[in-house]
């Protein structure tokens, strides 16, 4: 039986729930909006819809359901307390009896977040959950733009963004779960990437009791550090380090080229980047060379290129030490560099660093200092939004599952940054194996949270939900997942396998999945 079967969180939150028969007619989802709840609790509004009358993104509610929202006000410290500084925005899905799983699950947000994830939660809806979601503890306008997000000036607001909103809104949103159905779910999980990945891991460390099962996808959760690979990037790709998209694609066909065949198979990609020994090098003109045809082909790079290349490959390092800072970009991923090279380090670095770190909106992140800065950014933003922990004893104690999926290819984050945190998780626990309850998978090709465009003809689907149910509620440890759904249209599907093993062809159709092992 998971946590949620415990109906502790349920009580602090609601002062009284009654047992009654849920008939699902319009006064069964209208009484959610009577209940006395805790301080700090409201629920604003509460309806009944038919299957086929909610649209999120295209995606349509395939069950009648109760559609709840409500706020929570929190203070400084993201304690829930009347009439607080801060508001939380949250909504719950309670599908129809006949079409509920007996599940609960949580889905996370993106970016800077500040508004709920409608689609996602529509997709959880259609597939049996009950689902809650959150603006993450602030409004859209507090997310701001480019040049300012406000929220970061809130304190509250920011260790709301990735390590409380969840938790929060899963105290209120579970209890009125159970109220409606009258008993509380079987099974409790939560679903995000990128910030929904980071938040996932931040349940794991801080909130070890509230999920049975968490995915936390392209985990950005050790942020302070990613925002400085942003950073480190931009910066090296600057002048004559510039990579326009031709260049970044003629790289990638290079090392595709040189690497695709080490899974056995020849599929336009590179299965483990770890393995494929390419040297960038290569590609540098001749001294008498033009980079470019008359037509405009890219043929080779120029020195500043290779330089940049290499720059973004190895990660940010310390100028003083030559330690590492962040991990760098794998081979296969340059295509997706464009946005490292012209946007993340304003809309990511500048702020955060100008924000909450230095709190000073006229910093200059040229003058940012690889040898003494990273302290800085260690000492104020880290405790705020990194959950870097390796000991997840408590989480692994209460027999929780933790999974991770990581695109080689991610156009944002490295992609060996979530198994380097594996490896650290292991070490912290005395180097046994860990993946008993916490495994990662690497998607070969694989974008941010999902495909890349890129790599047009690989899945970006991940049936996470479809190996992780089943490890929690049977203890069948997930040996291999299904990846489906590529951006152009064809029904390959993909076996992603959990670290260290990769995906080898056996025999068969390239594009069917059955024809790999994983080894």
């Amino acid at each position: 039986m998971g946590f949620a079967r415990i109906c502790l969180v349920a009580v602090t939150v609601l002062t009284a729930v009654h047992a009654r028969c849920i008939s699902q007619q319009p006064s069964a989802c209208d009484g959610l909006l009577s209940k006395n709840l805790s301080p700090g609790y409201t629920v604003s509004d509460a309806a009944l819809f038919s299957s086929g009358s909610l649209n999120s993104a295209g995606i349509i509610n395939a069950f009648t359901l109760c559609r709840v929202r409500g706020t929570v006000s929190y203070d400084t410290e993201d304690m829930p307390i009347l009439n607080g500084p801060n508001t939380l925005t949250w909504e719950l899905y309670l599908p129809i009896a006949s079409g509920y799983n007996d599940r609960f699950i949580v889905v996370g947000n993106g970016g800077y977040a500040g508004d709920i994830d409608e689609a996602s939660m529509m997709t959880q809806l259609n597939l049996g959950y009950a689902v809650a979601g959150c603006d993450s503890g602030h409004s859209l306008a507090g997310s701001g733009n480019s040049s300012y997000a406000p929220f970061l000036a809130n304190k509250g607001e920011v260790k709301a963004w990735i390590h409380n909103s969840i938790a929060m809104v899963t105290n209120i949103t579970r209890a009125l779960t159970t109220e409606y159905y009258t008993e509380s779910p079987e099974f409790s999980y939560y679903h995000g990437c990128s910030t929904g990945g980071a938040q996932g891991y931040a349940l794991a460390q801080f909130y070890p009791e509230l999920f049975d099962g968490i995915y936390a996808g392209s985990p950005g959760n050790w942020y302070s550090h990613l925002i400085l690979s942003f950073l480190w990037n931009g910066l090296k790709a600057q002048g004559s380090g510039y990579m326009n998209q031709d260049v970044l694609d003629f790289i990638t066909d290079r090392v595709v080229s040189a690497c695709d065949s080490l899974d056995g198979v020849v599929d336009g990609l590179v299965e483990n980047p770890l393995l494929c020994d390419y040297q960038i090098t290569q590609l540098e003109c001749p001294s008498d060379h033009s980079p470019t045809t008359a037509s405009g082909e890219v043929v080779c790079l120029t020195s500043g290129q290779v330089e940049a290349a290499q720059a973004i490959y190895a990660g940010p390092r310390s100028t003083v030490t030559g330690e590492e800072i962040y991990p760098g970009m794998s081979l296969g991923s340059e295509s997706g560099w464009l946005d490292q090279e012209t946007t993340l380090y304003e809309s990511f670095s500048s702020l955060i660093l100008r924000e909450l770190v230095f709190d000073d909106l006229d910093y200059n992140i040229l003058n940012f200092n690889w040898g003494s800065d990273v302290s800085s950014v260690d000492k104020t933003a880290s405790p705020l939004i990194d959950e870097i922990s390796p000991d997840l004893s408590s989480f692994r104690n209460r027999g929780g599952k933790l999974i991770t999926t990581q695109g080689w290819a991610d156009e944002y984050n490295a992609g060996l940054w979530p198994i380097q945190h594996l490896q650290r998780i292991q070490a912290a626990m005395g180097g046994v194996d860990v993946a008993d309850f916490v495994q990662v998978f690497m998607v070969p090709g694989g974008g941010h949270c999902g495909a890349n465009p890129a790599y047009s003809h690989v899945p970006g689907k991940y049936q996470v939900l479809d190996v992780l149910v089943p490890w929690v509620e049977q203890g069948i440890r997930p040996a291999e997942m299904l990846s489906k759904t590529p951006p152009d249209g064809t029904n390959t599907t993909r076996k992603l396998c959990p670290w260290p093993a990769n995906a080898r062809y056996t025999q068969g159709d390239i594009d069917d999945w059955m024809s790999y092992s994983c080894v």
